[in-house]
């Protein structure tokens, strides 16, 4: 069955003007609409989600997406205030809370969003000694998080979170502060040591104080030596007689 060529087109061109009218937006999605080249609303469904009705080769329908994005910032070299080169990059969390603003005021608010968090981060960092680039993460970060939120602010879009992933430092830095952690341990060790010393002292003092206001707790404790040395499986056993022990027999063979 031959169809004419113009009712072909005619069914084609039916087809273009029902995809361009009828627009079907998910529930994460909204639209800007553009008639004559000013915002407008669609006939039906206003902006989204659902369906939208616009007005075909009037009307210019922008889809946005409400989701979070999740970014990754490239690695940036960065000399911290201490005069250290480091290699810094970072993952920021976004999301556009309105489409309009997000299509107006800037071109591409994906490309804009990405360039204001490589030029915080080298801002931010750069203004930071090392140290606090290792230990202070979680600070960095909220700062980081609200500086970039304040400059995308104008486009509609919300930076929920910033997050630095790795900071990459040169090879004489890390074995430096190998060195570091390595003297830090052996200083901790050095004074757990000393403390353990001062406290056994503090004990034998002590021991001694009792021993001396009681010169039978001696006697037990030698007759207690005895016993454990009783106990091995020695053959032989040498052991010494304390002066006290054999005192009152030395003073009567002196007075004979």
């Amino acid at each position: 069955m031959f169809i004419p060529v113009g009712l072909l087109l005619f069914a084609i061109l039916v087809l273009i003007v029902i995809k361009l009218t009828f627009n079907v937006l998910r529930e994460y999605e909204r639209g800007v609409i553009f008639r004559l080249g000013r915002i407008a609303r669609g006939l039906y469904g206003g902006n989204g989600p659902g369906l939208v009705i616009i007005v075909p080769f009037i009307d210019r329908l922008v889809r946005v997406s409400l989701r979070t994005v999740a970014m990754d910032v490239p690695p940036q070299d960065v000399i911290t205030k201490d005069n250290v080169t480091v290699k810094v990059n970072a993952v920021i969390y976004f999301r556009v809370v309105d489409q309009e603003r997000a299509i107006i005021q800037v071109e591409d608010y994906l490309h804009a969003t990405s360039m204001m968090s490589q030029t915080t981060l080298r801002s931010v960092l750069g203004q930071s000694q090392l140290d606090d680039l290792l230990s202070k993460r979680d600070q960095i970060n909220a700062d980081l998080q609200r500086i970039i939120d304040q400059q995308t602010e104008p486009w509609g879009v919300k930076v929920t979170a910033v997050e630095v992933k790795n900071v990459d430092l040169p090879q004489e830095m890390q074995r430096a502060i190998a060195r570091q952690a390595e003297a830090e341990r052996e200083r901790r060790a050095k004074v757990i040591h000393a403390q353990g010393e001062f406290e056994a002292s503090q004990r034998l003092a002590d021991a001694a104080d009792v021993i001396g206001r009681n010169p039978a707790a001696l006697q037990l404790r030698y007759l207690q030596t005895l016993v454990e040395i009783a106990a091995g499986k020695n053959s032989t056993t040498i052991f010494p007689i304390p002066i006290d022990t054999i005192a009152p027999f030395l003073k009567g063979l002196t007075q004979k």
